[in-house]
């Protein structure tokens, strides 16, 4: 068995530890934990790494392409790698969810979100499993695109920084155990 974890951000520093960018900030804690580096392979447009959890391989995605082409890589890496979409997991930032939250989904649309619109475009599917991390929405004097592309800040960032590892502890919960549903009853919320 193999599986595809695909965290969804934004290539450049400008874009480093933005809320948009959460995605990415999940796979570097886990390929941290995992004692992994990324490389980047211009073929697929992303950084790749790679490692075994219990017997099975495993492929730490971020797509170069951009959060709203995020699909280009995927379908390419799932198509390569001969990789059934049931194997594939994306994890994205929410903004309809408060600060810290987690919500490990087995389908369901795009909900406005233009990195898992771009994914559902190539592979030409919505039923593909996805954490959802709760990014909060903006400040009423703030657009969207300046809440997703700003830091987390003050209590945010203690909040975000706990919730990475949560992420972290739960996806390895998924890959240990192989139950989607038993590992949304555990860490939904």
């Amino acid at each position: 068995m193999v599986k595809l974890i695909v965290g969804l951000g934004n290539v450049g520093s400008k874009y480093d530890q933005t809320r948009h960018n959460i995605g990415f900030m999940v796979l570097d804690r886990m390929a941290e934990q995992y004692q992994v580096s990324f490389t980047e392979d211009t073929t697929f447009k992303a950084f790749i790494a790679s490692t075994f959890v219990n017997g099975e391989k495993i492929y730490l995605v971020k797509p170069t392409t951009y959060m709203n082409n995020s699909g280009l890589s995927v379908r390419a890496l799932l198509a390569f790698y001969n990789i059934d979409i049931k194997d594939l997991i994306v994890i994205y930032d929410d903004l309809d969810m408060e600060v810290g939250k987690i919500r490990f989904r087995q389908k369901g649309s795009a909900g406005g979100h233009n990195g898992i619109k771009s994914i559902i475009a190539h592979i030409g599917s919505q039923d593909f499993e996805r954490v959802k991390v709760g990014i909060g929405r903006p400040a009423p004097n703030m657009t969207v695109i300046n809440h997703v592309l700003g830091r987390f800040q003050g209590d945010d960032a203690i909040i975000i920084t706990q919730t990475i590892d949560k992420v972290d502890k739960a996806v390895n919960y998924y890959l240990e155990h192989k139950d989607f549903e038993d590992t949304m009853r555990h860490f939904n919320g």
